[in-house]
């Protein structure tokens, strides 16, 4: 007999996509009605991102109001709504595996995508398509960064509106910015230091995976990674085999994400076999390393390797603090920030079901305010930038717009770059120096005097 919930940990189950039956549009439709109609009694996520009140207005809407008489065409909306965040397999789902229920509510919306792609119905339009192969547009803007950084910056307007109207990017979204030299490039031109004074000198080594945001797009996060972990000890090197597949595990484009886990993989234990750990600058990209590669090819041994020697970024630094210590003392020489910090606790982190570990970093730091914001920040990687969805974007992150202006602390991090950015993009300026989008890394850096801007 089973109860309402369980109390046992969530717990995913392999994702499988060369089973036959898992592309089946019959057997997709009879699970599909089936989750939906727990959660149209359930109604525990409501409030999480707009799947569930389109799915919710769908059922009541309906001649009968059940999930019997729907049309399967009408599940569309629901799924592209669906930005993978997983918080409703993580914090709010009662019925997640072990529960006989056995919901999985965003691998469900996953499976929906691959099979509509398998049918010939893509279910990403052609602009996503193409901004989710990072790796080539990263090689090819690092170039001309300078023009692609005038087209697309928001003050633009010309060229933001003819983006908007070709390409369907919207004119309001902010998007990246590039960079002529990447972290990677950075990091062999200007060889890092480590503080053999630091207890853990000579003990730790940690492979920084650059992550195709950080490499192209966010150097400056890596440098300040790096300088960070130099300064408490950890030896360093940076690594950028490719991309981790997130980009298209968004898209269901499952063989791609298997040929570049199979890849990057193989890169990377090269690395643990050398005593080093792989560390990810980036939530998302750590997650997949952590967990979603493995569902998707769990008969890989360099994934299933890797798998057990990856920590994000503020995990790591937690682990060598408390394991090995800091230099300088209790404080490891770590200056306070009174203007405070507004840390935005990103979808992709909390799944990595490792803690708050941006917060708990954060908080080695004397005398500065730390407030944490644990709430989705609408912006889903192409979800918030192309047209169809981004003013849903914005609708989803309405609240963390609101908690971050009512903090109105002097600097906004996240560890996802993009929720960052999101979030900056729509809260109100405090003057004087402009807050700018950072990891939690970077707050570290300047507090332990490594960066002055």
């Amino acid at each position: 007999m089973s109860g309402e919930g369980s109390l046992q940990a969530p717990t995913r189950q392999i994702i499988d996509w060369k089973n036959p039956d898992f592309a089946d549009p019959a057997k997709l439709d009879e699970e599909m009605r089936r989750v939906f109609d727990i959660c149209h009694g359930c109604r525990r996520c409501f409030n999480l991102c707009d799947s569930f009140p389109r799915l919710f207005d769908l059922i009541d809407s309906s001649p009968k109001e059940d999930v019997e008489h729907l049309k399967s065409e009408d599940f569309k909306p629901v799924v592209e709504a669906c930005t993978l965040c997983d918080m409703c397999f993580m914090t709010k789902c009662p019925y997640v595996p072990p529960h006989p229920f056995m919901l999985d509510f965003p691998h469900l919306m996953l499976r929906h995508r691959f099979v509509e792609t398998k049918a010939g119905n893509r279910n990403a339009e052609f602009t996503q398509q193409q901004l989710a192969e990072m790796d080539r547009n990263g090689k090819a803007a690092r170039f001309v960064s300078p023009i692609v950084n005038w087209a697309s910056d928001k003050s633009n307007t010309a060229a933001r509106a003819l983006l908007d109207k070709t390409l369907g990017i919207d004119a309001r979204a902010t998007l990246p910015k590039f960079h002529a030299r990447t972290f990677t490039a950075a990091a062999k031109q200007e060889p890092g230091e480590v503080n053999a004074a630091a207890p853990a000198f000579g003990r730790r080594k940690a492979a920084l995976y650059a992550t195709c945001f950080v490499n192209y797009n966010k150097p400056d996060t890596g440098m300040d990674a790096r300088a960070v972990l130099n300064h408490i000890g950890v030896e360093t090197v940076a690594a950028y085999p490719g991309c981790c597949g997130m980009p298209f595990l968004e898209q269901a484009e499952l063989d791609r994400v298997s040929r570049n886990a199979a890849n990057v993989s193989k890169e990377l234990v090269k690395l643990i076999d050398q005593g080093y750990d792989i560390v990810a600058l980036t939530a998302s990209c750590g997650l997949m390393l952590k967990s979603e590669w493995a569902l998707v090819c769990p008969d890989n041994p360099d994934v299933k390797k890797v798998s057990e020697h990856v920590f994000d970024i503020d995990e790591y630094v937690v682990d060598v603090a408390k394991k090995n210590g800091l230099p300088d003392g209790p404080s490891g020489g770590l200056s306070a920030l009174p203007e405070g910090v507004t840390v935005h606790l990103a979808c992709h982190a909390r799944a990595q079901n490792m803690g708050p570990k941006a917060a708990e970093m954060l908080k080695m730091i004397p005398d500065t305010p730390v407030d944490v914001i644990e709430r989705c920040s609408g912006h889903g990687g192409t979800f918030g930038v192309v047209k169809p969805t981004h003013e849903v974007a914005v609708k989803v992150g309405k609240p963390v717009f609101r908690a971050a202006d009512k903090q109105a602390r002097g600097h906004i991090v996240s560890d996802c770059p993009l929720a960052a950015q999101h979030i900056l993009a729509h809260v109100e300026p405090t003057g004087a120096p402009a807050r700018a989008p950072e990891h939690p890394i970077q707050i570290m850096a300047r507090a332990f005097g490594l960066r002055q801007d």
